[in-house]
């Protein structure tokens, strides 16, 4: 990775603009100024002791949590949000915003399977609507479900009931809070037939931008082509008011445990997934995961994160970064300000120049560069 800033004496650029948020369309959306659009998965509402400030530290603006049904509403129409105060608080601490996943089941309602019929959609929408009601005007992104194409949604996948689902939510949620941002369908990677299913059925009336996971197990430029073929099919199913709805990578990384990685390749792939999607125009973008999930050698699940599972509760740093959190902090550090403007073409597809101009001063520029072949290099 080579990060270099320049005075040229004449440039001819874009109006950059310094706002946290920039509007686009109905709604408000995190600002293509990195690093306001970028952030990790989490999975807690009570951060240890310094745990925010490494979060903070990296650069990272966005965090993405579950929002659980079951443990908001205990008892009918009776809802507690008070574990997700703390955390609203941590990220206000922080300025840093969050993506809210509307998830999963509750015992209350529908045999605690996911919900498919008329009360326990209801019931869902009306628990969704209070909780973007508690949450609203802090600029956070309210996700319909997490990846139902897979074993999230009981007692199986089914696209019909998922799109009943989403439709009934993003209707009571517009309804109340235009402004809000709704989105999914949150599909685990690019399950063409899924998506084109929930389009058919309408959720692109409700959906602001279309979130999926974008996992594989090649390089993150291979996602380039799988973009450009989402655009084509979100512009088909689109209402026609809605021509520009965006992409959202809500959920993407790396385990340590896939093939041709390791701990050092990690740290090598995070920067360019997250440079890749910001030349993408992908509106947030989600690393998974914030730390591992546990220490099993040979469980995939357990290494996904930029930093290790052990906590450390009088230290400073509280956990031990791997080479992916020090490669994230050292990508978000050096473009902190800048926008994304172009990529200059070198002759060759396995090397990728990209410039970016300051929001301050439009002539200061900043290149990132990097190959994808091992060994070569690069001439700009």
């Amino acid at each position: 990775m080579i990060i270099m800033s320049l005075h040229p004496s004449c440039v001819l650029l874009l109006i950059l603009f310094s706002l946290l948020f920039a509007c686009y369309g109905a709604v408000t959306w995190p600002s293509s100024v990195i690093p306001s659009q970028i952030g990790v998965n989490i999975h807690f509402t009570s951060p240890l002791h310094g745990e925010m400030d490494m979060l903070a530290d990296a650069g990272f603006r966005f965090v993405r949590m579950d929002f659980h049904w079951d443990d908001i509403e205990r008892t009918k129409g009776v809802y507690d949000f008070s574990a997700y105060d703390t955390l609203a608080s941590n990220l206000d601490s922080k300025n840093m915003k969050a993506i809210f996943i509307l998830d999963y089941s509750n015992p209350l309602y529908d045999n605690n399977l996911s919900p498919h019929t008329d009360v326990g959609r209801e019931a869902f929408a009306r628990w969704a609507v209070a909780g973007v009601s508690h949450f609203k005007g802090k600029g956070y992104l309210w996700e319909m479900y997490n990846e139902p194409n897979i074993n999230f949604w009981k007692p199986a996948p089914n696209v019909t009931e998922y799109s009943l689902l989403a439709l009934t939510v993003g209707k009571a949620i517009k309804a109340a809070f235009p402004d809000e941002i709704y989105i999914g369908p949150t599909t685990s990677q690019f399950d063409w037939n899924f998506m084109e299913s929930v389009f058919k059925a309408g959720g692109l009336q409700y959906f602001d931008a279309v979130s999926l996971h974008p996992y594989r197990q090649t390089w993150p430029e291979t996602v380039i082509p799988d973009y450009a073929q989402l655009r084509q099919l979100i512009s088909k199913y689109a209402p026609p008011n809605k021509k520009d709805i965006p992409i959202i990578a809500s959920e993407w990384g790396y385990s340590t445990l896939y093939s041709q990685m390791n701990i050092t390749n990690q740290g090598k792939v995070l920067p360019r997934q997250l440079l890749t999607n910001v030349a993408q125009g992908i509106k947030a973008m989600i690393w998974y995961d914030w730390h591992d999930d546990g220490t099993n050698a040979s469980n995939i699940e357990h290494h996904f994160g930029t930093v290790y599972y052990t906590y450390y509760q009088n230290r400073i740093p509280c956990y031990d970064p791997k080479p992916a959190y020090l490669s994230a902090k050292t990508l978000l550090t050096s473009l902190t300000g800048y926008q994304f403007s172009h990529r200059i073409d070198v002759g060759s597809s396995t090397e990728y120049v990209y410039v970016f101009s300051s929001s301050r001063t439009p002539q200061q520029l900043a290149y990132a560069a990097y190959t994808s072949v091992p060994g070569q290099q690069i001439t700009i």
